[in-house]
């Protein structure tokens, strides 16, 4: 959100006391109650200053010869690299948040880790648990195994092929995973899931999917199957 401000408004950034730094600090501030934060989580000089950190970044101010607060941390770089390019995803990724801090009785829990293994979103925390909070929907899951067993008479696996009902007997035929095929910059409070946003994976498979903070597609996934392991997919 702090570098949609600053792209907005660059080369002229708003000023330290100026209302649009001010309405982004009250928007963080929102959503640091959402998640049970502090309301103190980014008040108008921690904006100000995030907004001078991406200038020590920004090709087209360094290469005037100047620099801007030099004590920036990794993830403003990555942060850069993401979004600065690609006004789309960006444009997205900050509406869907403001979607979510809007109506916060449909945002999920923020506070705890996520499970062991899966990799935070590239578009970061808050949508990486909307995504998780859809995956773990109870009725869901079980309509959504309904509705495939119904159509391919058992559940199996999407990447590898695996039926835990091979492998591990009958008795075990219902325990695969449901995954949310859909990115996750493109979720709105509302929206309503079909059956064609999701697929079943096996736990291994839906693991392999969110190992990295760029999240394999489906058609990605069957790559590396079908490769056995030898990935020329990007991280």
């Amino acid at each position: 959100m702090a570098l949609n401000l600053y792209l907005t408004h660059r080369p002229k950034l708003p000023l330290k006391n100026g209302p649009e730094v001010k309405q982004l600090s009250t928007q963080l501030n929102d959503l640091a109650g959402c998640s049970g934060n502090s309301s103190t989580f980014r008040n108008a000089n921690g904006v100000y200053m995030k907004l001078m950190n991406f200038l020590s970044i920004d090709p087209d101010y360094l290469v005037r010869g100047k620099a801007g607060l030099t004590r920036n941390n990794k993830d403003e770089q990555l942060v850069w690299n993401l979004f600065a390019y690609d006004e789309a995803l960006l444009n997205a990724t900050v509406a869907r948040i403001l979607a979510f801090i809007a109506t916060p009785a449909s945002m999920p829990e923020l506070a705890g880790d996520d499970d062991d293994g899966f990799v935070e979103a590239e578009e970061g925390k808050l949508l990486t648990r909307v995504h998780r909070s859809r995956e773990r929907s109870r009725l869901l899951v079980r309509k959504f195994k309904e509705h495939v067993r119904a159509k391919k008479g058992s559940l199996a696996c999407e990447g590898c092929g695996l039926e835990a009902a091979d492998k591990y007997g009958i008795e075990f035929a219902d325990v695969m995973d449901v995954h949310h095929r859909r990115p996750v910059h493109t979720l709105q409070p509302g929206d309503k899931t079909k059956f064609s946003d999701l697929a079943i994976l096996c736990a291994s498979c839906h693991r392999i999917v969110h190992s990295r903070r760029k999240w394999l597609s489906i058609e990605q996934l069957q790559q590396l199957v079908a490769g056995s392991g030898r990935s020329s997919i990007s991280r």
